[in-house]
């Protein structure tokens, strides 16, 4: 039971999280028109976020060597909480972007040392399982808490979307505070052991993976609000469908996903890169069709299947700087998250479309599957 309730606080702060990250996708028009700029500029905010992330996590992770993993989750949620609420009140296109950002800081971190804890208290080959039940307030929010925040933002404000993110984000510390037991710092921790990280071919390429891979869904979904109403033609209202249609995909993905990672995090990991490629070609070829569009973008999200897999590996290659590695698979995360956003304004400014993201999206995957086979050789000529 104790065991329980932990993951429930966890999976709680992932909800939170994921919902904060997420709900901005389908918000972003009212935002544009808000600040009174155009839709791939306020595609900025969703950049800004990543960035936040792909800078704050390795950052609060070597800098927090030496803190239990209890404080350390407690102070930021603590942060998160703050910062979405601030967000809310933003006068100005610029300074609620300058606050994404902040609010970033402690999004990688706090589902690295969170995916840690949670392997911690499960047997070695139930960890991605473990992970994934982490994982799994990330995904269900975007299959419940990013429909219903979209829903609450478009009929009230979008502001009021990013108050719900601060109050699930205080409850989630509350409920730390409450259920996660006191613990000691690791024997041996420091600055100095989780620089050595960086230091393994293997944490690289695994990160480069994700950062690469993963670039094709966030390009697809940065966009997927306009790509309903202006490519599919479907009204307005129809978004927070789409949007939950993306969320069961994404559980789907995380719960198959995790079960498969602890059979194979390889043929995981390799499978879901070729699965990608087909997946958004489809996107792009028949997003046009409603039809076509929800079932694309469901598979879209059973992509995730490989998150789980990727953050257990890390934790193998990294050895004892499993912290800065763990919590930097979020900071790959975000740069595939920025890096779709940007690709994907890139191709719909040059007039191609909304549903071009998904040849974004088809390329950047195929790119991930080349780091993939390359770790692979690299691992089996004894490269760690």
């Amino acid at each position: 039971m104790a065991i329980l309730l932990i993951e429930i606080a966890l999976a709680i702060g992932g909800f939170g999280i994921g919902t904060g990250e997420f709900v901005i996708m389908g918000l972003l028009p009212d935002v544009a028109s808000t600040y009174g700029v155009s839709i791939p500029t306020a595609g900025y905010v969703i950049s800004a976020y990543a960035l936040g992330v792909v800078v704050g996590a390795p950052i609060i992770a070597i800098l927090s060597a030496r803190m239990s993993r209890r404080k350390l989750l407690l102070c930021l949620m603590s942060l998160f909480a703050l910062s979405n609420i601030l967000s809310a009140a933003a006068p100005d296109f610029w300074s609620f972007t300058t606050l994404r950002f902040i609010t970033g800081l402690p999004h990688g971190a706090y589902f690295g040392v969170a995916s840690l804890v949670a392997a911690s208290m499960v047997p070695p080959t139930k960890r991605a399982r473990a992970v994934g039940r982490v994982m799994l307030g990330l995904t269900i929010a975007t299959l419940a808490g990013t429909p219903l925040a979209t829903f609450l933002g478009q009929a009230l404000s979008w502001r009021a979307a990013f108050l719900l993110v601060g109050a699930i984000a205080a409850l989630t510390a509350l409920l730390l505070w409450i259920f996660q037991p006191q613990d000691k710092v690791r024997d041996g921790a420091s600055i100095r052991s989780e620089l050595t990280a960086f230091g393994k071919a293997q944490v690289w390429l695994t990160l480069g993976i994700a950062a690469i891979g993963f670039g094709g869904m966030f390009s697809v979904f940065s966009y997927i609000a306009s790509t309903t109403t202006e490519t599919a033609g479907l009204p307005v209202a129809m978004v927070s469908v789409v949007l939950a249609l993306f969320g069961l995909g994404m559980n789907v993905g995380n719960i198959v996903g995790s079960r498969l990672a602890d059979l194979s995090l390889r043929g995981t990991i390799g499978g879901s890169m070729v699965f990608y490629v087909v997946v958004m070609i489809g996107f792009a070829l028949f997003a046009h069709h409603p039809i076509a569009l929800y079932i694309t973008v469901f598979l879209v999200g059973c992509g995730f299947a490989p998150g789980p897999a990727l953050q257990t590996r890390l934790m193998d290659v990294a050895a004892d700087a499993q912290t800065l590695a763990a919590a930097s698979n979020h900071s790959a995360f975000n740069i595939a998250n920025a890096l779709g956003a940007w690709l994907g304004g890139l191709v719909i400014s040059w007039g191609w479309g909304f549903s071009a993201t998904g040849y974004v999206g088809a390329l950047l995957s195929l790119l991930g599957l080349g780091v993939f086979l390359v770790s692979v050789a690299l691992e089996r000529k004894g490269v760690r």
